[in-house]
């Protein structure tokens, strides 16, 4: 018995790895129904690491949502529509199986677990359940060696339909050639030490259509593209954790020209470091836009080394590497037929090193490889291979595993020629409910390149329907923002998907997620033109209805609020998630802010609830819990932390959970007992970590006394304490809390406080230094928390609108959010939309429909200078989102769990606003408020159970209209 279900199948699993890299992997099972069996049916499945289920040919849904390994979650689907009495049934599934650890997946061991019940509960028959009678087979069309998407995610694709056939899930295929299934274990066993019903909705489905054709261009790509794994390379088992990891080393290959001329050598991501030679010299003078590198080459005819030192930290992202030119040119590695990296599967490179290496844990310390390592030294600029052959220690063939020339990302940013043509009008066929399909330019010389544009943001599975001839190749690259010719590439991601048709008309559904506004559909290799029939995304994102809403009198702020609720409802997926294109991974401090914007944009309280509970499943990694979860990079922000029991103190007030706040605050306690071990002799928080706040230049070191984050735990530890007291927790237990957050505010006063620049400073190294940077952001959480009292208080209350001069500036709609707390705090409420009309005026006005990650303040995560952000669509960003609502519209909560509330509209000089506020409960919070002249009419709907306090702001007079709304009994 298993989280009370008592499972018959058992893991399986097929292939000779056990958890082999990047496969795409079929499972089948046939089984007979008799007449009259078809009724009630429910299908309970899991698998490692995620799959796509089919009955009778028919796609049932996705998953299994993100684990930890200790407690794999499973989903139950009811099935018995698809089934059919009399006939022979199918279920099909498809597994992806990563193969590497990530920021969203713990490496465990490919595995498929599925169960079909028919009948009632407690008259459930098994009808089918994973053993050995079911037929599995390697997707042969997937190329696992396709390159990593980015290191927070898996695998882009690579997918040859000529290899496959595509009706393998529907019930008539013929799977005689299939290999039987092997058991991998009973449930209980493997990597997977319980199992955990699915504690959320199904995520939705929902097919979006492009906007329209944004360029039709003729382009030409590199003679010369691939894609390398370093990291996989350099520390082959850095496969089995997402931690950063150190290496000195390099890469090396043969250039063979058959005739004089030139060759560029083309680095589309960017280069580690600029130590790059061939024959012994050292390559110089470049061009492209940063981070891109192009080097051009005068070769005579023979071979030439070319040696590249890769040295770096290393998170697990492709390395681009790619080349062009009118000489004739191939690439080999240095010791073909010579024993080093002959045979068959060669690659054309050979690893060199790595001489020292290290795994980087940032809150246990990170010490930095030494780059003196003496055959490292020795080996700089090496000039032919028989320099090389005295390494011949160090010396390994680059894997084929961990190569690819499959390079849809390279191809697409380094274009060699790019020709602009006019949008004829058919091409908008492919956009329409029309049988009639576009009709793909065809050219002589080069390839055809469409920029769709989908009108807005989307999150979900990319597919598309095509006529065309065996072997034409069709590119999909999705990237966020374009203005005029400017395109900014995902330097960092490879958002890219490579199809290679088989004849004919043919359909293909990327079972791999992808977050994009505009895609870049290259047709390459065509015989005659492709006809496009369809190209859409399926929407996908947790199930929610608009039920909050906002609008007002200036229609700037109405669009404000749309571009969050949007950004917020793409970053709702199995968690909360930072970003739908670059991570989609839960940043558990991000979570916090994303929370609040639910609760006024959709109310929905499972997300959140699921999320909280997932961040202790880290104390496995550390007892200070890890700022992604679950996740395989062992890494602490210690204020992520303390957002999280700020969250779990603000979900127990919001939804008056009890219950929650008492199996949670188990967790809390431990925690924030491991930080308080942490605080120095002067009582002060003293810690290495990833002492993050904001993407500003202001003084977090790694390791020592960072202010803000002494301040926010002063917060933390109070919200700790009133978690305490909503779980029943005896004084005994919230009172220490209570008494340490006085303590640390004491000390943060004595000992962080300038009294020459009458502010708190922003830290003190670890070598007793204290910080000269000052930044609104340490003066910011000082008056948030509560840090400031008396005549410190009113100072840093009047830096709150009239920032001192040389102060570092906000960098991050992240850090407006608690800006924005503090100005709320303040009643500087005319302060905070004239910041929102800036900083998120400005995105509208570069034709935003999401909340950017970052102001272009500042250089931190901007490849070059003429990208805006890096990430244009950052649930983090969303702040508009809640407090429109709960500031200018005035609705708040007054009690836990809403059973009262206060209204209180904040106008600022808008005329009138309307909205609507979900309750936890169920059912809204409606308010309507115009004003005329000095007069104000509220009106304000909401149940009964609910008691309101409605205030018509000062200065005003007014009328106050209720509505009241019965509840119905249950």
């Amino acid at each position: 018995m298993i989280n009370g279900k008592k499972w018959t199948a058992t893991w399986i699993w097929g292939g000779e790895e056990e958890s082999p890299r990047n496969e795409w992997r079929c499972f089948r099972r046939a089984f007979a129904l008799q007449d009259g069996q078809a009724g009630s049916a429910k299908l309970s499945i899991s698998a490692d690491s995620r799959y796509v289920l089919y009955v009778n040919g028919v796609q049932v849904g996705r998953g299994p949502v993100r684990s930890w390994p200790a407690e794999q979650f499973y989903d139950t689907y009811e099935v018995g529509h698809l089934l059919k009495a009399g006939r022979d049934n199918t279920i099909a599934v498809l597994v992806l199986h990563f193969g590497v650890s990530n920021f969203y997946y713990i490496r465990g061991r490919g595995g498929l677990l599925a169960e079909l019940e028919l009948g009632s509960e407690d008259g459930a028959v098994v009808a089918a359940a994973t053993d050995a009678r079911w037929k599995t087979a390697r997707v042969a069309a997937q190329q696992p060696e396709a390159p990593r998407m980015s290191c927070q995610q898996a695998f882009a694709e690579v997918y040859d339909a000529r290899l496959w056939d595509e009706a393998w899930g529907k019930p008539e295929y013929d799977d005689s050639r299939w290999d039987s299934a092997f058991s991998v274990g009973s449930v209980g066993e493997g990597p997977w030490k319980s199992l955990v019903a699915r504690d959320i909705p199904f995520l939705t489905e929902e097919k979006i259509v492009p906007a329209r054709i944004e360029s039709l261009r003729r382009v030409k790509a590199p003679r010369w593209t691939a894609a390398i794994d370093l990291r996989a390379a350099m520390i082959p088992d850095s496969v089995n954790h997402a931690n950063h990891v150190q290496y000195a080393g390099y890469l090396a290959a043969s250039i063979v020209v058959s005739e004089a001329g030139t060759v560029t050598l083309g680095f589309p991501g960017g280069i580690r470091t600029p130590n790059i030679w061939v024959d012994g010299n050292p390559l110089g003078k470049w061009h492209g836009v940063q981070p891109e590198r192009y080097f051009e080459l005068e070769l005579e005819r023979g071979e030439h080394l070319l040696l590249i030192d890769v040295t770096s930290t290393d998170h697990g992202a492709a390395y681009h590497i790619a080349a062009d030119g009118t000489a004739r040119f191939e690439l080999h590695s240095p010791f073909s037929g010579k024993g080093k990296g002959s045979g068959s599967g060669e690659t054309p490179f050979i690893v060199v090193g790595p001489f020292e290496s290290a795994v980087n844990i940032d809150h246990q310390g990170v010490v930095p490889i030494s780059r003196e390592h003496p055959d490292f030294i020795r080996a700089k600029g090496l000039a032919d291979r028989a320099g090389l052959e005295a390494f011949a220690a160090w010396i390994r063939p680059l894997p084929p595993a961990l190569y690819t020339e499959q390079d849809v990302f390279g191809a697409s940013v380094w274009q060699i020629e790019s020709e602009p043509y006019a949008v004829p009008r058919q091409l908008e066929h492919a956009l329409i409910p029309s049988p009639e399909p576009a009709v793909i330019p065809h050219f002589a010389e080069g390839d055809c390149e469409l920029v769709i544009d989908f009108g807005k943001e989307w999150s979900g599975y990319i597919g598309f329907e095509v006529e065309a001839e065996a072997g034409t190749i069709i590119d999909l690259y999705g990237i966020e923002y374009l203005k005029g010719d400017y395109r900014q590439h995902t330097y960092g991601l490879d958002n890219t998907i490579r199809y290679i048709c088989r004849g004919g008309r043919q359909s293909f559904l990327s079972p791999v997620r992808r977050g994009f506004r505009y895609l870049l559909l290259t047709v390459r290799s065509a015989a005659r033109p492709v006809k496009l029939y369809e190209v859409y995304v399926n929407q996908s994102n947790y199930p929610v209805t608009d039920a909050g809403k906002f609008e007002c009198s200036e229609p700037l702020l109405g669009q404000i609020w749309d571009i969050s609720r949007h950004t917020t409802r793409l970053c709702m997926e199995d968690t909360f998630v930072d970003c739908p294109a670059y991570e989609q991974v839960f940043w558990v401090g991000d979570a916090r802010n994303e929370a609040l914007v639910n609760y006024y944009a959709f109310g929905s309280l499972d997300i959140v609830k699921r999320c909280l509970k997932l961040v202790p499943g880290s104390k496995h990694l550390t007892p200070l819990y890890v700022d992604q979860v679950p996740s395989g990079w062992n890494s602490v922000i210690p204020n992520w932390t303390f957002f999280w029991v700020v969250a779990c103190a603000e979900y127990a007030e919001h939804t008056g959970d009890a219950s929650f706040a008492d199996e949670i605050w188990p967790s809390v306690r431990f925690t924030l007992e491991h930080y308080l071990a942490k605080r120095d002799e002067r009582g002060l928080l003293n810690m290495k970590g990833w002492n993050l706040l904001d993407w500003a230049p202001i003084d977090q070191p790694k390791d020592g006394v960072v202010t803000h984050q002494n301040m926010f735990l002063v917060q933390a530890l109070r919200k700790a304490a009133e978690l305490a007291n909503a779980a029943g927790r005896a004084t005994m237990e919230s009172g220490p809390f209570r008494e340490a957050a006085d303590a640390l505010a004491h000390a943060i006063n004595d000992h962080l406080w300038s009294e020459e620049k009458q502010a708190y400073l922003d830290c003190i190294h670890s070598d007793g230094r204290r910080s000269g940077i000052f930044s609104m952001q340490t003066q910011v959480v000082a008056y948030l928390c509560r840090i400031a009292e008396g005549s410190r208080k009113e100072r840093i209350e009047a830096y709150l609108v009239e920032p001192p001069e040389g102060f570092v500036r906000i960098g991050s709609p992240f850090m407006s959010f608690f800006y924005y707390e503090a100005l709320a705090l303040s009643g500087r409420f005319g302060h905070m939309l004239d910041d929102i009309r800036a900083n998120y005026g400005q995105m509208i006005e570069n034709g935003a429909t999401t909340c950017w990650e970052m102001y272009p303040n500042f250089t931190q995560n901007r490849a070059n200078p003429e990208q805006l952000t890096r990430s244009h669509c950052h649930a983090w960003s969303a702040a508009p989102g809640y407090f429109l609502g709960s500031s200018v519209l005035g609705v708040q909560r007054a009690a836990p769990g809403w059973s009262r509330a206060t209204i209180e509209p904040n106008p600022c000089g808008l005329k009138w606003a309307r909205g609507a506020v979900p309750l936890p409960g169920g059912d809204l919070i409606e308010v309507d408020w115009r004003i005329d002249g000095d007069n104000m009419t509220l009106k304000v709907s909401a149940p009964k159970s609910v008691e309101l306090d409605i205030r018509i702001p000062e200065g005003l007079t007014g009328e106050i209209v209720r509505s009241v709304k019965k509840v119905l009994d249950r």
